[in-house]
């Protein structure tokens, strides 16, 4: 597989940035420093939003950029948009 539909940041990161909107049970292929993951789209993602890269546990602190950037508010598949809906975010809390 050629085509890159996501990009992972930093080596930590628990999320990648989607290159395009993704469909459901797309087979996408997450670029990264020299190596690549595919994993299958679990709903849409819209371009230049986070998909999981692996399963994220209510509580779990979610990592972009290789920083914490929030905590899963409810349980997240592999493969599902990432968003305010079930990310609570640390980021510009004061």
């Amino acid at each position: 597989m050629s085509a890159r539909h996501a990009l992972r940041l930093h080596p930590r990161d628990d999320v990648a940035v989607a290159l395009q909107a993704l469909s459901p049970g797309l087979e996408c292929s997450v670029a990264a420093s020299g190596d690549a993951q595919v994993l299958r789209v679990a709903e849409h993602v819209p371009a230049h939003h986070k998909i999981a890269l692996r399963d994220l546990p209510a509580g779990t602190v979610v990592h972009k950029y290789g920083e914490a950037i929030g905590v899963a508010r409810t349980a997240i598949r592999q493969g599902s948009h990432v968003h305010i809906h079930n990310l609570v975010s640390q980021r510009a809390r004061g």
